[in-house]
């Protein structure tokens, strides 16, 4: 999605569609610890972590698009928030600190990958021992989720790209509506 697609990401039903809040309760998001949001775009999600994260905590905002950094610096300002580092990755590598990372955070942004080898080689390498990666998708196994099928994933799908790729499965939380969350860790 380009900028141009930007109010889509903060449509006013997104947050009953896919409960935010609920889903980072879920997850466990700790105060202090250093977090990445990659496919942030305007940074939805972004400014939640910041805050759960509190100013001893830091939140990586990766895009691979300058004008969705913009928006999210602009939306990041906006809130005072100051606990947010913006970057601008490519499709091969996010460019995020190696081996500083807690949790990578990734909301309906893997399925668009061009490169996933590449990048979950390059979200291990920042991760440190015993880091999380997320996976929020929506539910391919459910045909109602009103989402076209090429923008939703199942959770044998994603095992079966992610673990081959060096990450050990955790576990999957299914709390919200629509999208299944999945987490990995790194060995």
């Amino acid at each position: 999605m380009g900028a141009a697609g930007a109010d889509w990401l903060t449509r006013p039903e997104r947050e009953s569609d896919e409960h935010p809040d609920e889903a980072l309760d879920a997850i466990g998001i700790q105060r202090g610890s250093t977090v990445a949001d990659l496919g942030a775009g305007v940074g939805y999600f972004t400014w939640r972590l910041a805050g759960r994260v509190g100013k001893n905590g830091v939140v990586y905002g990766e895009d691979i698009q300058q004008a969705m950094l913009d928006l999210l610096a602009k939306n990041m300002s906006t809130r005072h928030l100051t606990n947010v580092r913006a970057v601008l990755g490519t499709v091969e590598d996010p460019k995020l600190p190696k081996d500083s990372i807690d949790l990578v955070l990734l909301v309906d942004v893997y399925h668009e990958f061009s490169e996933p080898e590449k990048m979950l080689d390059r979200i291990r390498e920042s991760l440190k021992p015993n880091g999380r990666i997320v996976f929020l998708e929506y539910r391919a196994e459910d045909p109602e989720v009103p989402i076209r099928p090429e923008h939703k994933m199942t959770v044998k799908q994603v095992r079966a790209e992610v673990e081959p790729e060096g990450y050990k499965f955790d576990k999957t939380i299914e709390v919200l509506p629509q999208q299944h969350i999945i987490i990995f860790r790194k060995p």
